[in-house]
């Protein structure tokens, strides 16, 4: 077994590690990271982490934990409310404080204004 096999990383059970390792694509199908949890619609909710997956990188070893797809819980919904306060959230970071106009794009936060009502010295400064 090389510095860099994929086998170094093999520990179903844990006992080299600590929890439940496996190398990169080799963990079982009820196994899921956050991301993966998240594009099928559902969240940890509140389990512990239960094994986890690593890998060679350019920078050393990388690191992906993972959750039971069994346990989890569907993602919660934002209630009418919640949008209402993200819109107006989202909507103050494109509404230049100048011109008082919705640009559509988030405003630059080194200006502090939009595109057109910034002055050439601070375009340059930025």
């Amino acid at each position: 077994m090389g510095r860099r096999s994929p086998a170094r990383f093999w520990d179903p059970r844990g006992e080299r590690y600590g929890i439940p390792t496996y190398p990169w694509r080799m963990a079982p199908e009820h196994l899921a990271t956050r991301r993966q949890l998240a594009a099928a619609g559902l969240r940890p909710g509140g389990q512990d982490v239960v094994a986890q997956v690593l890998w060679w990188r350019w920078r050393g070893i990388g690191v992906a934990y993972l959750y039971d797809r069994r346990r989890a819980l569907p993602k919660r919904t934002p209630t009418p409310a919640q949008r209402a306060a993200l819109a107006r959230a989202l909507a103050a970071r494109r509404t230049c404080p100048r011109c008082r106009t919705d640009r559509g794009y988030v405003l630059p936060r080194r200006l502090g204004c939009c595109l057109e009502c910034a002055q050439p010295w601070e375009l340059d400064a930025a």
